[in-house]
């Protein structure tokens, strides 16, 4: 078994471009395809072979999150595999040391120093993710049926939290605050008032329906989910599998189901497939048990387009940020579905 070698007397920089290109390095994975692609994340590069998907983490530092060591990389890496393996074990396949021999060369896997750690996936096939479906219009009844009875079962598996009901109100009490706070900066370029009377409307309906969100407790609704259910984190085999949970905090993986639900409907329909709403809640409904209050997935959907509008945002002060404007447009996007939804709730 590998051990945690120590850091190697030159640069991090020079430690890290020297692993990022023995990864995109074809050689580098034996047998498994003649080239490989390398996508950047937020947190992450993943080197995609024919077979397999390889996912490093960036050496990052967050006001949430430490990575600059690799003891905290490799300590995420499997913490990443057991909460991913709740959904799909056959996807998440296990967490592969990168090692450097004796004369220095870099390994996946074998017997040297590990130097840094990797999640080694299955690759899925990208024209069964559930948002190039919904892009080519190709997303079947049959397919949302699947999703809401994986759903289903899955949240039949999870321990109800342990939180008081009060203190799952004052949670949404306080993010809208901090959401209405980034949101109506000049960045934003949507009017403050606007903003502040997005916020007014959702605090309203937090007061008005302040027993259906108890009453979600009281039912053990509430529990340890994905926390960042997304089209493109949906892929449709049989059955379907659901990747890439939002592992860097738990606060945020705790969540009603029918809030997880109504999250990825929202995502649907900014892609353009709103009908997917309807049927994956009945779908849901039937499979167990649970119908929540339409009103309360309509105030759900707006206070999640607020965090994906404030998401949006944040990327304008990332160092570099490309497409500006991009980022801006898709705030106002997600600011437009969130009053939408407040006008769909009042009529509940």
């Amino acid at each position: 078994m590998s051990t945690l070698a120590p850091s190697p007397p030159r640069s991090a920089a020079s430690d890290l471009a020297e692993r990022l290109a023995f990864l995109r390095d074809p050689a580098s994975y034996g047998g498994a395809g003649a080239s490989v692609q390398a996508v950047e994340t937020h947190l992450s590069w993943v080197f995609l072979t024919r077979e397999h998907a390889y996912k490093l983490k960036k050496p990052v530092r967050f006001d949430h999150l430490d990575l600059r060591e690799a003891g905290a990389r490799a300590a995420h890496c499997r913490m990443e595999m057991r909460l991913n393996r709740r959904f799909c074990e056959d996807v998440y396949l296990d967490v592969v040391p990168l090692t450097r021999g004796p004369r220095g060369a870099l390994r996946l896997g074998g017997d040297g120093a590990a130097v840094d750690w990797l999640i080694r996936m299955r690759r899925l096939p990208a024209d069964l993710m559930l948002d190039r479906l919904v892009a080519r219009g190709e997303v079947r009844p049959r397919d949302i049926v699947a999703i809401a009875v994986a759903l289903a079962r899955f949240y039949r598996t999870c321990a109800p939290e342990p939180i008081a009901a009060a203190d799952w109100r004052s949670r949404f009490i306080a993010h809208v605050s901090e959401n209405v706070r980034e949101l109506a900066m000049p960045a934003s370029r949507v009017p403050a008032t606007v903003v502040h009377e997005i916020g007014e409307r959702q605090l309203e309906i937090i007061d008005r329906c302040g027993e259906l969100l108890d009453r979600r407790v009281d039912d053990g609704l509430v529990v340890e989910g994905h926390g960042d259910l997304r089209p493109e984190h949906i892929c449709l085999e049989a059955p379907p599998r659901i990747i890439d949970c939002l592992e860097f905090s738990r606060e945020l993986r705790v969540v009603d189901a029918a809030e997880e639900l109504g999250f990825l409907a929202l995502e649907c329909e900014r892609l353009g497939a709103e009908h997917v709403k309807e049927s994956l809640f009945a779908a849901y409904a039937a499979a167990s048990g649970d119908a929540p209050p339409p009103v309360l997935v309509d105030f759900y959907q707006s206070h999640h387009a607020c965090v994906r509008a404030k998401l949006a945002l944040r990327h304008l002060a990332d160092a570099g940020v490309r497409e500006p404007q991009r980022w801006i447009a898709r705030t106002q996007e997600y600011i437009a579905l969130a009053a939408a939804h407040l006008c769909a709730a009042a009529k509940r």
